[in-house]
């Protein structure tokens, strides 16, 4: 089964390219250009009906960064159906908070390195 960057979901993918929140936009600075550790990250790619915020695919890891919108019942279990179906796909998902990124960085940063499975 296909499962990555879906066709269906291109012009979305495209859409939260074009239009990063701060925090995002902060930590892609830190993880394009494969300068975390050599390892290649992607923004705005989809897994199966999600698109993540970020995801190395030599490490099978999905970074999304969550805001105030994530801070209710709804969207608590959304983000835990999602977490669910990217783990069953074999995906580890680290969440951080948008105000992490702005506040501590280099803590995100350390956090991300250490969940690397691989030297």
């Amino acid at each position: 089964m296909h499962l990555h960057n879906l066709t269906w979901l291109k012009t979305r993918r495209r859409q939260l390219r074009a239009s990063l929140t701060l925090a995002e936009a902060r930590l892609w600075k830190y993880l394009q250009r494969s300068q975390l550790e050599g390892r290649k990250f992607r923004r705005q790619h989809s897994a199966g009906p999600y698109v993540l915020d970020f995801y190395c695919p030599s490490e099978r890891v999905a970074i999304e960064l969550d805001g105030a919108a994530h801070d209710c019942d709804p969207a608590q279990r959304r983000d835990q159906q999602r977490d669910r179906f990217l783990r069953n796909a074999g995906i580890r998902t680290l969440r951080f908070q948008n105000e992490d990124v702005m506040r501590n960085l280099e803590g995100v940063l350390s956090e991300i390195r250490r969940n690397f499975t691989t030297p």
